[in-house]
């Protein structure tokens, strides 16, 4: 008999939501075939079965939160024979003989992954609280108000009358998987991260030009590949924005690798793919490796491990337009930087001759608890010295 556990798929979770399964009991499976599918606060993984043999327990229904080390599903490779043969019916198990009853169900509560995070993190005993959401399930804002110490379930809420059908009903989209964990990701780096966002406009005339050169000799690289090793540079002179803050342990980690994320839009929702140790790679391997990721973001074939680690993140909104924005910081690093769409506008230069120019404006938000306003300042003024002039881009890669 082999035991299949929810084990730890990234990023140090503990607890995950069961989504969906692919077996029932008494299905043949094979190696590798999937079995459950899992909802963490970052992902959704799914779990595929050791061994080749026959399921012969599911100890938890769709909808559940399990934690990490639980087992979830029993499956006979043949090797050795089961005592009694388990039968799925509701909540319990039964066994030809008796009823097998988990000896241990911690989790009696519905609750996200997400919001039992939350709970730990005030300290809140997540059981003693009454949910007020759907199906009893247990809330962000239940567990807000436990802490203050008064359970916004226990008090009676006066129900609103209720309206009369309009002739067209609303569309209902499901709020829950990918889009319910981004929710929940933003609302608290919001909740918890004093923002402060910088706005600057850059001349990125020049490095058009020289990519338009590089095009001709047959290299074809993207400008968010020179933007990518602009910042790795900046961050590696100003690495107070390369950091995350321990508020537990009252420091604040400088990394010396920047490991940016690439905040992608795709049709499952926002996903960042981290590009790894930008400091040590060529504007070429930076261009390649961030066309692979956004590709395996937009199909879905992110691995958890594509998705961990990320120091600094940036937005590239540009190709859908917009002039500036206020990008949410991905917690716990310390800035986020968007760049917008660029724009051939009149400009004054130094001589006050009037010229067209390439013009893109950028968007620094940062995590003031960490960083200062002057700090902002000489960071994104160093990323805008690289980018006007290639040549000290180039000269910073000898």
């Amino acid at each position: 008999m082999v035991e299949v556990k929810f084990h730890d798929i990234g990023e140090g979770m503990t607890e995950g939501e069961i989504l969906n399964y692919f077996v029932k009991i008494g299905d043949e499976v094979s190696v590798d075939q999937p079995l459950v599918e899992m909802q963490t606060d970052k992902m959704v993984a799914e779990i595929p079965s050791p061994v080749a043999g026959k399921v012969t327990a599911i100890h938890f229904e769709t909808g559940e939160t399990i934690t990490v080390g639980t087992t979830i599903i029993e499956i006979s490779d043949g090797e050795s024979k089961p005592e009694k043969k388990a039968v799925k019916t509701n909540s319990v198990t039964e066994t030809t003989s008796n009823v097998f009853v988990p000896t241990k169900r911690i989790n009696h509560v519905k609750a996200a992954p997400f919001t039992r995070k939350i709970a730990r993190e005030l300290e809140v005993d997540i059981e003693q609280i009454v949910g007020t959401g759907p199906n009893g399930r247990v809330t962000e804002e239940d567990v807000y108000h436990f802490s203050k110490g008064s359970n916004a379930s226990s008090t009676i809420q006066e129900k609103l009358p209720a309206e009369k059908k309009q002739e067209t009903e609303p569309d209902l989209i499901p709020f829950k998987g990918i889009r319910k964990q981004i929710a929940n990701n933003l609302s608290f780096s919001v909740r918890t991260i004093p923002h402060v966002t910088h706005f600057e406009e850059i001349d990125v005339t020049k490095l058009s030009q020289y990519r338009k050169e590089l095009k001709g000799l047959g290299e074809n690289i993207s400008i968010v590949a020179f933007f990518l090793k602009a910042l790795a540079i900046s961050l590696g002179e100003h690495p107070i924005f390369n950091a995350e803050l321990d508020e537990e342990k009252e420091v604040i980690r400088q990394h010396k690798i920047a490991n940016i994320g690439l905040a992608t839009d795709t049709k499952a929702g926002l996903l960042v793919p981290v590009l790894n140790n930008v400091n040590n790679k060529s504007l070429r391997t930076i261009h390649l490796e961030m066309k692979q990721l956004t590709e395996k973001a937009q199909s879905g074939k992110l691995s958890a491990q594509e998705m961990q680690n990320g120091t600094f993140t940036i937005s590239n909104v540009g190709p859908l337009g917009g002039v500036a924005a206020t990008p949410i910081i991905n917690h716990p690093q310390t800035a986020i930087m968007a760049f917008h769409k660029t724009k051939r506008i009149p400009v004054v230069m130094e001589k006050d001759e009037i010229v067209i120019r390439d013009m893109m404006n950028i968007s620094l938000s940062f995590d003031h608890r960490v960083a200062d306003g002057a700090d902002s300042v000489r960071f994104t003024n160093r990323f805008v010295e690289l980018i006007e002039d290639p040549k000290k881009l180039i000269m910073e890669l000898i």
